[in-house]
């Protein structure tokens, strides 16, 4: 099966091919362009470069969150356009599943991090068992002391993923460390192979039936709940 992938969760902007699970093309791009800009651009890079048609993809893979707002928006606004007009089906896929196949790495507890602003994180935990992701925890949204807390209740060692920049400065336990920096980001890959695990033809639900994983009310609607009260 021919997946193409689109993860527009974070400030990176990813798009990739993947076929049975194995990359053919993937570009990433992390230069504080907005997503509008260089989305499109992107997507037909990578199916002028591979030669592939829109014919030859068997499914559309989309970052769903949580994560950038505008960023979700937009991929996912792409994602369901190509579906629609290439009649495609669509499969949605949680940003921090898709953090944890950047790392298949057995006996240790992933815990991929995304920006919840105001300090927190959106945090999940998994783990590889058996050549798949096992879900240890589901995601909560945590600051600092928190996240280390809920990694050191799994009792083994940890790696965190994602956008964890601003943990770089922080004394860290033993026991746990930060990935490197290629493969802290989502990568368009780790989409497509999660993507794969999880669709089933019978099971869908249409292609404008997906809604991003938001978890926590956007900037702008606090702002606007401070400034006429809630509803």
């Amino acid at each position: 099966m021919l997946v193409l992938a689109i993860d527009t969760a974070t400030k990176a902007c990813a798009v990739g091919l993947c076929r049975d699970g194995k990359i053919l093309a993937e570009y990433k791009i992390n230069m504080g362009m907005t997503h509008s800009e260089g989305l499109m651009p992107q997507l037909e890079q990578l199916l002028t470069r591979t030669g592939v048609q829109k014919g030859d993809i068997d499914l559309i893979a989309v970052s769903m969150g949580p994560g950038s707002f505008t960023g979700l928006r937009i991929g996912l606004a792409t994602a369901e356009a190509l579906a629609y007009a290439w009649k495609k089906p669509l499969q949605g896929v949680a940003t921090p599943l898709a953090l944890a196949y950047n790392l298949p790495a057995p006996g240790i507890v992933l815990s991929p991090l995304l920006d919840a602003q105001k300090g927190n994180y959106y945090q999940a935990l998994y783990e590889w068992q058996n050549g798949e992701v096992k879900e240890l925890q589901g995601v909560q949204i945590v600051n600092k002391e928190k996240l280390l807390e809920n990694i050191a209740l799994q009792g083994k060692p940890a790696v965190i993923l994602g956008e964890c920049s601003k943990l770089e400065g922080m004394e860290l336990p033993d026991w746990c460390s930060l990935a490197p920096d290629y493969l802290r980001l989502p990568q368009a890959a780790g989409t497509a192979l999660a993507a794969l695990k999880a669709y089933n033809p019978d099971e869908q639900s249409g292609i404008f039936g997906l809604e991003p994983y938001y978890i926590r009310k956007s900037e702008a609607e606090e702002l606007w709940e401070q400034k006429h009260g809630k509803q």
